[in-house]
């Protein structure tokens, strides 16, 4: 046997090593900031591939530019490695935090979050928090901006886009005047409004009982309504079934706002709702609960844990599932796989439990569970100090990309440059199944494979713009083209070895295929 088979050989032996495991690899890596601190709060994949980010920043230095206050919101634009394509900030001389994305309609983003500023890109601002709802093009130009709220304390937590064009924002408030003149009394509440393509409000409504009850976050329903969920410290008013302290509440809207159904979830703890999914049998519910195996919660392990909830279509309670150790792990973010499952992220600082490995301090803890919740696999990333994840999204390749932020210059945040305090970290994961396995894939053509230089790429006719993705056997992005079907992919940066091809269409079938660069 020569030595070039035996080397062909043992590629796709190490290749078929790397798919027996559905953890997914680490794929690439990096760290954005300046001297100060920096944190994600939702980073969503833009159909060119790429990605956009929004968070906070409260530096003027590193990679920020046009910093106008105590904190920003900052927004970053990559390309499908990570690299900054364009950054802007927007805000006044005071805070200005930036907590969710919406891709537009007609193109461009909408963001929602919260501004105490009354200057710079701020206008009639009511008193006190705000909430602060800014559209901007895809090149980063401000549009238009919103300030929503009272003299109170109004935060605009989340935001979706609408059929018709507009977008409907949750978060609470306390305000009873400014745009709130009928809210009756002033602590906080749920708050949802819907906004025109413009930015003018079309209605509100806001929903909780006599204590404070916070709005996290809203989705979008397949019936045309909306769910939002957060905590409710009331058991009266909207709130029925209220267990003790905090509780997951719940609340399904119609179109126009109309409460349909509620229901609240945990023990008597503190449990806080953070993001909801409809699935075709009902709905997923996950945050973090404080309550030791009382009322709904069972498998308790810890200070907090992470807590996910099944409900049917109408709200009934179907299961539970509580994963952590005995420190405090808290749930910030979740995204559904494309075979049923769910899966969840955000920190841990345990050592036990269900948590098989911590590099230091606060890791990211990753959990996917299948369809009934049982826990398919577990993934810490992070270095020997603290770090987070804010956000999870899936990716046109199968694979997640995790946002949030990192202190360490370690372990998986190795060759990162933090720059500063905590730096706003982007970490991209590579599919949890093999190419091969993916839904919705089918095979592409190379030639030569073997190659050299360059290869050409043919999948069938039919399909012509392709976005190209080239991954090693850890699963590292390692490069990313655009081409016609039938032309040449390069291959002059790529060391010698073993590699799978992935072809995406613009209609989102996949081609996939394995190369060897000799």
């Amino acid at each position: 046997m020569t030595l070039k088979i035996f080397n062909i050989i043992l590629y796709w032996e190490l290749f078929a090593l790397t798919c027996i495991s559905a953890q997914p690899a680490l794929q690439w890596q990096t760290t954005y900031g300046g001297s100060e601190q920096e944190n994600v709060y939702k980073i969503k994949q833009t159909p060119d591939g790429g990605y956009i980010v929004v968070g906070k920043t409260f530096s003027d230095d590193g990679d920020i530019i046009g910093f106008k206050g105590v904190s920003d919101y900052w927004v970053l634009q990559l390309d499908a490695l990570g690299a900054i394509e364009w950054q802007k900030t927007y805000g006044g001389s005071y805070h200005d935090w930036a907590y969710d994305v919406a891709i537009a309609p007609g193109g461009g983003y909408v963001i929602s979050g919260v501004t105490l500023s009354s200057d710079g890109d701020v206008t009639n601002h009511h008193g006190d928090d705000d909430a602060w709802v800014i559209k901007i093009s895809d090149d980063g130009t401000l549009e238009w901006a919103k300030t929503l709220g009272g003299s109170g304390w109004d935060e605009g937590k989340s935001i979706v886009a609408t059929n018709d064009g507009g977008f409907v924002m949750a978060g609470f408030t306390n305000s009873t005047d400014g745009d709130l003149q009928n809210n009756p009394a002033d602590k906080l509440d749920h708050w949802v409004v819907k906004l025109s393509a413009s930015g003018q409000i079309l209605w509100q409504q806001v929903y909780g009982g006599s204590k404070d009850d916070l709005g996290r976050f809203i989705t979008n329903t397949q019936d045309g309504g909306f769910m939002v969920v957060g905590e409710a410290a009331s058991s009266d008013g909207d709130i029925a079934g209220h267990n003790g302290n905090l509780d997951f509440w719940i609340i399904k809207l119609n179109d126009v706002g109309e409460l349909q159904w509620q229901h609240a979830l945990g023990g008597t703890g503190s449990d806080v709702a953070i993001e909801a999914y409809e699935v075709s049998d009902g709905y997923l519910v996950l945050g973090y609960s404080g309550s030791h195996n009382t009322g709904d919660v069972t498998g308790h392990q810890g200070l907090f844990d992470y807590w996910v909830v099944k409900l049917g279509k109408s709200g009934e309670f179907l299961w539970q599932k509580a994963l952590g150790g005995t420190n405090a792990d808290w749930l910030y973010a979740g995204a559904l796989t494309s075979d049923g499952g769910l899966m969840v992220a955000g920190h841990t600082r345990s050592t036990d439990g269900n948590i098989a490995f911590n590099h230091g301090g606060d890791d990211i803890w990753l959990v996917k569970l299948d369809s009934k919740g049982t826990e398919q696999w577990q993934k810490s990333i992070g270095g020997t100090l603290w770090e987070t994840c804010y956000s999870l999204s899936p990716t046109q390749d199968g694979g997640f990309v995790l946002g949030g932020y990192s202190w360490s210059t370690d372990g998986d945040a190795s060759g990162s440059p933090n720059q500063g305090q905590s730096d706003l970290w982007i970490v991209k994961l590579a599919p949890e199944t093999t190419h091969a396995d993916a839904p919705n894939t089918s095979p592409l053509t190379l030639f030569p494979n073997p190659a050299h230089q360059t290869t050409t790429l043919t999948v069938p006719t039919g399909y012509d713009l392709l976005h190209v993705e080239i991954t090693d056997l850890p699963g590292r992005l390692v490069s990313v083209q655009q081409i016609q079907n039938g032309e040449n992919i390069h291959l002059q940066t790529l060391p010698p070895g073993a590699y799978f091809v992935t072809a995406v269409a613009v209609d989102g079938q996949r081609f996939v295929g394995k190369l060897l660069k000799e």
